[in-house]
């Protein structure tokens, strides 16, 4: 299997959150990429995603689950997405990464 974490995780920077206009991943929205290679397939895999969002009632949670599994479902290697939204542990502005900081003007 040639997929790796590290290429789902480029394909989910290209789903911004509408309202902070600064992708999920350096937000610190996704928790777990978790890739299956599918049995009677060796080249095609299932990758199973953990992510929060910013709150528990954020309004464009369907919209980042949506594309979430749309860019990561364009990779060739990709059978299946799965995304969970979990809430636990809640996220903070500790979990960005500093280029999200710098965007955001929070140092």
């Amino acid at each position: 299997m040639s997929l790796h974490e590290d290429q789902v995780r480029e394909a989910l920077k290209k789903v911004i959150d509408p309202e902070l206009f600064v992708n999920i991943v350096d937000l610190g929205l996704i928790y777990v990429v978790d890739i299956e290679p599918i049995e009677d397939n060796a080249e095609k895999a299932t990758v199973k995603i953990e992510m929060t969002l910013t709150s528990p009632m954020c309004p464009a949670g369907p919209q980042l689950v949506s594309q979430s599994k749309q860019y990561v479902g364009e990779l060739p290697e990709v059978e299946q997405v799965e995304v969970k939204v979990v809430m636990d542990p809640p996220w903070t502005q500790d979990r960005m990464t500093d280029a999200a900081r710098d965007q955001l003007g929070i140092f």
